[in-house]
């Protein structure tokens, strides 16, 4: 259980209540794989208002569930931010594409969702 993502801080931030666990695990099934696909499609368009908006909203919810790629979902965030026309986000991208596609099967499993 568990090997993509950590739930200590969510558990923390639930204070142990089971119900909010897993309606944060929820929120993140919800949520992280619709601003993934909005990523998947930006990047690679160049699209930097939309590579920014989509990376800035997963921010704090990568980081709660602490999947390990938060620095690279920061750098694909300033390449949008900052339009970034020389620089390639392509590998970090697919770090994070990874790391969450990964997350969410493992999640569903393991909350039976």
């Amino acid at each position: 259980m568990a090997q993509h993502y950590k739930l200590d801080r969510v558990r923390e931030l639930a204070d142990n209540d089971e119900d909010f666990v897993v309606a944060l695990v929820g929120a993140f099934l919800e949520e992280v794989p619709e601003d993934a696909e909005r990523l998947r499609v930006s990047v690679p368009a160049k699209d930097y208002k939309e590579t920014y908006q989509a990376a800035h909203k997963m921010k704090p919810t990568i980081d709660l569930f602490e999947l390990g790629v938060y620095d690279q979902l920061i750098e694909i965030q300033d390449f949008g931010k900052f339009e970034q026309t020389d620089k390639d986000v392509s590998a970090q991208l697919e770090v994070l594409l990874t790391a969450i596609d990964n997350t969410v099967e493992e999640m569903k499993k393991d909350f039976g969702l």
